[in-house]
């Protein structure tokens, strides 16, 4: 990386361009001789050498892109004259695997959780109200505002809340697609979550997606924590919102006894997100959430990257610190299923960058996937999950997802992930109920204009003035801070309501 007083950031010895630490006006003389042709905006890119056309552009040392026309030392880099090329990665699987060294266990990190039945450990001690199919979304919102908002849970004050889950599927389908597969693997994974003290799902009766399969097939049991209903059966509505009422208020005594204990870290999984990249993505919070990740494995726990269509081109980095072949393999193969996925519906995996990523200075979605993979750390690969799948290995792991941000979290969350750690560079301020959100900023001038959505402000990275281990290790620590009850500020403005959003693969009919 650049000196610290540099106007711009080399990442790699290999690279040709360079991105800008902050804005840069044509004219400036930079390091090396090289005078600033263009206006450069911050987190953008400028070419440190000759690039002709037709010749490839690195940044991170690796391909980002081909130049469409020569560019001069100096030039401004982006949509006007670089482009996406294929991805033609060559996988090493397991080259980059290392031993792990794990902290020893009588110095693993703690925190304060809810131990469940099931073994799991919860960061939160909510209720949560589950809808099997639209129909009875309205009927799921109107309990949980009665808990929320009309004084339900007066007394109760071990309890976080009452959380709605509500989606706009469960019905128009078949059962013997994918997209069934899909959501009623998310329903289940819900019902079971470490954060739900308890559980209510109600549907209306009628619909395609019946609670009775989904309780048999994803081997959940009914008892005094776990209930189901449906409206018609019920007797409409109303009927059905004063019987749910009654049916959480039974539960209440029971979730408002769990408290905190000490818990090991590695009872943590930790999904790894970012949404509302920019240029410095995948130089400060992303690289900085990776060393937290590591840092969570080695004291036993387990980090959740996922969003496929943001790996493509990077994907090999992955392959190289695949734990074993057949694991590496699941992950090309998701890979190749998505180039046919968006093949067959008239699209391409490089329909990202999306408009704010590329007014941050983000090109391609190869340069995009360099800076997300970041996120996962330098740990190795121990296994490939499909969306929603329960977790069950420890260290770092992979979940298929799209790369839309609430359908990728909720497939983690519905996979068992009970920590959130969510980087931005643009602005991202999405919570997601019943799992805490930290949100880390990119650079610190966005971190304060949304100081009120922030948690953790990682440019100084930018600027020279912090390291990522350093922030790595405030972003580990506030984990286990926010695990044992601490208050994010999503949680803060009560935000995670409507993020609920399962995967929605295939006809509706």
């Amino acid at each position: 990386m650049a000196r610290p007083n540099s106007p711009l950031i080399r990442l790699s010895g290999r690279d040709n361009v360079g991105v800008a630490r902050q804005s840069i006006a044509a004219g400036t003389a930079l390091d090396d001789g090289i005078v600033a042709q263009d206006d450069i905006p911050s987190g953008h890119k400028m070419a440190l050498a000759a690039i002709g056309q037709g010749q490839a552009v690195l940044k991170y040392g690796q391909v980002i892109g081909t130049a469409t026309a020569d560019i001069g030392p100096g030039q401004h880099v982006h949509l006007q004259n670089l482009a996406m090329q294929d991805s033609a990665v060559t996988h090493e699987i397991g080259a980059d695997v290392r031993d792990v060294a794990l902290v020893p266990l009588a110095e693993r990190a703690t925190f304060q959780g809810y131990a469940r039945a099931d073994g799991q450990v919860g960061t939160r001690n909510y209720i949560g109200v589950i809808s099997s199919v639209n129909c009875s979304a309205t009927v799921c919102r109107a309990v949980a505002d009665h808990f929320n908002n009309k004084g339900g849970l007066a007394g109760f004050d071990t309890v976080d809340g009452v959380v709605p889950i509500t989606h706009a599927q469960g019905c128009a389908m078949s059962t013997a697609t994918v997209g069934y597969d899909y959501l009623t693997r998310v329903l289940a994974g819900y019902a079971r979550h470490p954060n739900f003290a308890g559980v209510l799902m109600i549907g209306l009766g009628c619909e395609t997606n019946q609670i009775a399969p989904i309780i048999q097939r994803h081997a959940l049991a009914e008892g005094p924590m776990l209930r189901t209903m449906t409206i018609q059966d019920t007797g409409g509505t109303r009927r059905t919102i004063e019987r749910a009422i009654a049916e959480i208020a039974a539960m209440l005594p029971a979730a408002n006894a769990a408290r905190r204990t000490t818990q090991p870290a590695s009872a943590l999984k930790l999904a790894l997100q970012c949404g509302g990249s920019d240029g410095y993505s995948g130089i400060s919070a992303n690289p900085a959430l990776g060393h937290a990740a590591d840092l969570l494995v080695r004291h036993g726990g387990t980090a959740v990257l996922s969003e496929t269509p943001e790996i493509y081109g990077a994907e090999h980095l992955l392959t190289r610190r695949a734990r074993a072949p057949q694991v590496a393999q699941k992950l090309i193969d998701r890979i190749d299923w998505w180039r046919d996925y968006t093949a067959k519906n008239g699209a391409e995996l490089n329909n990202n960058p999306s408009h704010g990523n590329k007014a941050g200075g983000l090109t391609t979605i190869l340069e995009k996937s360099l800076g997300a993979v970041a996120k996962g750390g330098s740990m190795p690969l121990e296994a490939v999950y499909e969306y929603a799948e329960p977790i069950d290995s420890t260290g770092f792991v992979f979940m298929d997802t799209p790369g839309y941000d609430p359908v990728a979290v909720t497939g983690q969350i519905a996979g068992g992930c009970n920590m959130l750690v969510f980087t931005t560079g643009r602005g991202s301020v999405s919570g997601w109920k019943p799992v805490p959100t930290i949100k880390v900023a990119t650079n610190s001038a966005m971190a304060a204009h949304m100081d009120d959505d922030m948690d953790i402000d990682c440019g100084g990275i930018v600027t020279g003035e912090d390291s990522i281990e350093d922030a790595g290790e405030r972003i580990f620590r506030m984990v286990l801070d926010v695990a044992s009850g601490a208050r994010t500020d999503s949680e803060r403005n009560d935000y995670g309501d409507f993020e609920f959003v399962p995967w929605q693969i295939g006809a509706v009919t």
